[in-house]
């Protein structure tokens, strides 16, 4: 059984190629079910983000399991097939499992290290198995990607690093002050406004309160995050209880003025206020940011923290890097070794027959035996084969790791006569044949080591 890879992201296709290729809930439930009922498809798993549509799949035939995949998506967005393949890249075997820890490690993404991924990886995971459409191959794939992803993540920090201004705005408030319980206002009920305020809940401030121009936006967003709606003429009679103030408006002018904060001051009894302008141009007015007790940073601090995160990020990803390339090769053991587990199965079954057999022409030439006597002789028989299929069962497996190791396991099954009982787990890693010529990507099928390619796709 082979494992392929097939997909566009924002490298290798335009924006609207990759709307097209987007599913719906319900469109992918129906492509799962359409996937796995071809001709080469055991099983698959579709991954998607906002830059990214994947296909995984474990086919019988590498050439014609491509082949599907590549149809469906070209019929999903109304291309033909050789319209299609210059955008997508194409990854089988080795390369689909190193692929695919890295996407789950945040090393794919635009941003190096971004949080969202490993959640969307684990969905559509979980998706792939609730519909039936998964199976033992990609189970273990994608248990361990996922695995993956953490540990990448645990051992690097490469997440830990706020690159957008909403979050960064967030991670600025918690460094300055920590957000637990911690008051808040949100002024303006825009996508910016939603993200901080969604950033804020999960960092457990709140109160927060939401000011917008439209109650009915501000009300909206509120339930949406558990806040309280303010009308933005009640600003000022806020400041005076809340610890943060975090503006993003599309205002002309200055949404918060020098003298009205100067006013609230009073009734804070020498409380600090921090507010953190997101807005272009500016909501609150410069002066702001000299009165006692008043901290104010603007976009360009959040810039210059954005950009130092980074390169912080980048510099982490060359170490996640390692740490993926070690997981894919102990992966890839793992898997060389199932390769092999049904011929050593098959060896030990042979051996035991072939002791079974003799043990039982001995007890009949040697007539009446003690039970003592008939231990030692079982225990002779037991240690001769023992002795003698231990050395080829640990070969097998040293070279089972090798590009060249299912031609042992072959050998070593028409030497004995072996017949094998195979395995999902166990197929993968034994590549063969494939009647319609060589490996997706270049490479030959029966190397088992298939090439990624992909182009980059031109507007439609």
């Amino acid at each position: 059984m082979y494992l392929i890879a097939v997909g566009v992201n924002h490298r290798t296709s335009p924006l609207a190629l990759r709307e097209r290729l987007a599913f719906s809930p319900a469109e992918l439930r129906q492509a799962l079910a359409a996937l796995g009922g071809g001709e080469a498809c055991r099983g698959c798993v579709i991954l998607q983000t906002c830059n990214r549509t994947e296909i995984y799949a474990a086919v019988t035939r590498l050439e014609t399991g491509v082949a599907e995949v590549t149809s469906y998506l070209a019929r999903k967005c109304g291309l033909p097939p050789d319209e299609l393949r210059p955008c997508l890249y194409i990854f089988s075997l080795y390369e689909a499992v190193g692929h695919l820890f890295r996407v789950a490690a945040g090393l794919d993404s635009m941003i190096p290290g971004e949080t969202e991924i490993l959640g969307q990886v684990r969905e559509a995971y979980n998706v792939a198995r609730e519909e039936g459409a998964s199976n033992n191959v990609l189970n273990i794939l994608f248990q361990q990607a996922i695995s993956v992803g953490k540990r990448v993540r645990a051992a690097t920090g490469i997440d830990q690093n706020a690159v957008s201004l909403a979050y960064a705005a967030v991670t600025l408030a918690r460094q300055l002050m920590g957000l637990q319980g911690r008051r808040v206002m949100v002024v303006g009920a825009g996508k910016m406004g939603t993200l901080v305020a969604g950033y804020l809940g999960a960092q457990g401030a709140g109160p927060v309160l939401l000011a917008n121009r439209t109650g009915e936006k501000a009300a909206a967003l509120a339930q949406e995050v558990g806040g309280q709606a303010v009308v933005l003429e009640e600003l000022y009679d806020h400041l005076a209880a809340v610890d943060l103030v975090i503006t993003c408006t599309g205002a002309d002018d200055y949404v918060i003025r020098h003298g009205r904060v100067e006013d609230v001051l009073a009734a804070r009894s020498g409380r600090p206020l921090v507010f953190i302008d997101l807005a272009v141009p500016r909501d609150v007015e410069p002066q702001v940011g000299q009165l006692p007790g008043v901290s104010l940073y603007n976009i360009d601090d959040l810039d210059r923290l954005v950009t130092e995160n980074l390169e912080r990020r980048q510099a982490l990803a060359q170490e996640a890097e390692a740490l993926v390339a070690q997981e894919v090769a102990s992966f890839l053991r793992r898997l060389s070794t199932l390769s092999v587990v049904p011929t050593i199965a098959a060896l030990k079954e042979r051996g035991e027959e072939i002791k079974q057999a003799a043990l039982r022409r001995a007890f009949n030439r040697l007539g009446p035996l003690g039970p003592r006597e008939k231990r030692v002789i079982t225990a002779l028989a037991n240690s001769i084969v023992n002795q003698l299929l231990h050395q080829p069962v640990i070969n097998l497996k040293h070279y089972a790791s090798l590009p060249e190791g299912h031609c042992y396991a072959e050998i070593l099954q028409k030497l004995f006569g072996l017949e094998v009982k195979t395995s999902e787990a166990s197929l993968l890693a034994q590549p063969r044949d494939d009647s319609s010529g060589g490996a997706a990507g270049g490479s030959a099928a029966g190397d088992g080591l298939g090439q990624g390619r992909h182009e980059r796709c031109g507007a439609r």
